[in-house]
């Protein structure tokens, strides 16, 4: 009696696994699309560029239908008068940049699983994408509808029609000392763990504290807290599970406050970079605040005083405060 032959599964490929997330094959050209949508070819490679993709040739068969259909949908809200282009593609641009990032971080935090798998990593990683895409698409979907609930409601604390994008908040900016130098001594896989564990202890005490963060930098964060008071507490929280933790390096915490001009998730002005030269300044472990974000503590609970004048770039000699709790 013969054995069964079993026939051999080719190895699944790059493409495979690309055809797999995307659920479909490219079937259009830019030019293609572009007439479905009834949008100039122009249009359609600038919202492509806003997404944060290369171009196509006009020739190159590299879109798919649900490219076709975002497009479209895009177009039609132009078209309806609700958005401009111009607001299409700094919303796209938003996007584009968010979903990036999203997606290098979920895939950092897969690759260790599939690290340990044997065999075909492409198989492994599609099964992995089959499993966990649909439970991570409705969370990805829930939270921004969080985020944009909890921003709707700060319009309120806009200024006036003309200064619409500007609100007054108090400025932190929180970094590790002598990261440089650190990250040469402990090498690449170590820095990985130290900055994703600082992000992540960073990012628990400014949300515990009802503050934003704007942005990681790998060693050093950037937030925004509508209250002094509470700005000051995320300081110290930041102080206490990274600067007082022997495991962690130390971390210095600058703080100033002032008006902001806020767009694309990011915020600007002089209050942002007064808290950048005043954190480096700072003193290992310590928080140093300038004279507006003193002048809203109460002075019940805190007592100030002002620290020898030094040269910050960009603003001259300025007098540092030391912040305690009385």
């Amino acid at each position: 009696m013969t054995e069964p032959e079993h026939t051999h599964q080719p190895a699944l490929t790059r493409e495979d696994l690309v055809r797999g997330i995307l659920g479909e094959d490219a079937e259009f050209t830019a030019a293609e699309i572009a007439e479905n949508a009834s949008v100039s070819v122009d249009t359609t490679r600038r919202l492509w560029r806003a997404l944060g993709f290369p171009e196509y040739a006009e020739s190159e068969v590299a879109f798919t239908r649900a490219d076709a259909a975002a497009l479209g949908i895009l177009h039609g809200t132009v078209e309806a008068g609700l958005i401009d282009v111009d607001t299409a593609l700094n919303l796209t641009r938003a996007v584009g940049t968010t979903m990036a990032r999203l997606a290098d971080w979920e895939v950092g935090a897969l690759v260790p699983i599939l690290g340990e798998v044997e065999g075909d990593r492409v198989a492994a990683a599609m099964k992995l994408v089959e499993q966990v895409g649909a439970p991570f698409e409705h969370l990805m979907l829930y939270a921004w509808r969080r985020h944009l609930a909890a921003a709707a409601g700060r319009i309120e604390e806009f200024g006036p029609d003309d200064e619409v994008k500007t609100s007054h908040v108090t400025v932190g900016f929180a970094d590790i000392v002598a990261f440089s130098a650190l990250s040469n001594e402990i090498g690449e896989e170590r820095v990985g763990d130290l900055v994703e564990v600082f992000e992540s202890r960073c990012h628990d005490v400014v949300s515990a504290h009802r503050g934003r963060v704007i942005k990681s930098l790998g060693d050093s964060v950037l937030f925004v807290s509508d209250d002094a008071v509470r700005a000051l507490d995320i300081a110290d929280g930041i102080i206490q599970v990274i600067g007082r933790d022997a495991r962690m390096p130390d971390v210095r915490v600058g703080l100033a406050s002032g008006g902001v001009v806020m767009r694309m998730g990011d915020v600007f002005g002089p209050s942002v970079n007064l808290a950048a030269r005043l954190t480096a300044v700072a003193r290992r472990n310590r928080v140093i605040v300038d004279a507006a974000t003193a002048s809203l503590l109460p002075t019940e609970a805190f007592d100030t005083r002002s620290l020898p004048a030094r040269p910050l770039r960009g603003f001259g000699l300025v007098e540092p405060i030391a912040v305690k709790r009385l």
